[in-house]
């Protein structure tokens, strides 16, 4: 079974200094039809306006993952890390008995575009971490490249989670795969470009929602950049 979740019926608020997607339910916008799928709970893109941000809030039991696309959101938490997270990072926060942390653009003319992430953890109450890792475009350039993962396999940032996320750049010619064990599901975000997934078209913002299928077959794919979520049922 492929589901197709075209990007304009995501959720979408417009806050003035921040403009946000919702692939899921989120804050003001409920879709009992869309509550997250497998123990992936929020795909959130967000365009932050130079200048704003998030101030301190707090999170606890969830894997918080942010992939930037566009300037660098800067980061602190009461773990104590103070950081700036650039187009290719990954970060993963790991909120678990609970964490304080604050995401802002300080940059005074650019727009600070990122996806946020929220996957349900395995394990609740641990004690809260935080990781950030680089990754080459070379790395991601027509493969997928997994960057996030329970194990940290391959050098992927570590995850309380029963998730692997993939990320991969494609272009003309260019074409991946990736076997699914029977009763995982699996989430297809288009980040930018077009490519199709199993046959079915999608464009920048849409996303492939797969169970039951053995594969995920990427192909015919246009200046594309993705992620590829292998989830639990």
């Amino acid at each position: 079974m492929l589901a197709l979740r075209p990007s304009q019926e995501r959720g979408y608020a417009d806050h003035g200094w921040l403009k946000s997607f919702h692939s899921f339910s989120f804050a003001g916008y409920y879709d009992p039809a869309h509550m997250g799928w497998g123990n992936l709970r929020v795909i959130n893109e967000d365009r932050v306006a130079p200048g704003k941000g998030f101030g301190t809030h707090g999170h606890r039991d969830m894997e918080i993952v942010s992939y930037v696309l566009q300037g660098a959101l800067a980061h602190q938490d009461s773990m104590g890390n103070v950081k700036s997270i650039p187009p290719g990072d990954v970060q993963r926060m790991s909120a678990g008995t609970g964490v304080q942390h604050s995401e802002f653009n300080f940059a005074p003319n650019e727009t600070t575009h990122f996806l946020q992430i929220w996957l349900l953890p395995s394990v609740l109450g641990v004690t809260p971490s935080y990781e950030q890792k680089t990754f080459a475009k070379s790395d991601k350039q027509g493969r997928l490249c997994l960057v996030a993962s329970p194990d940290g396999a391959q050098g992927s940032v570590t995850l309380n989670a029963d998730a692997r996320m993939y990320a991969g750049l494609f272009d003309a010619g260019q074409t991946d795969s990736l076997d699914l064990h029977p009763g995982r599901k699996a989430y297809v975000h288009v980040v930018r470009g077009t490519l199709t997934v199993n046959g079915v078209p999608l464009h920048i913002g849409d996303a492939a929602l797969l169970a039951d299928e053995p594969h995920v077959v990427l192909t015919d794919a246009r200046d594309a950049e993705v992620l590829v979520f292998d989830l639990c049922a």
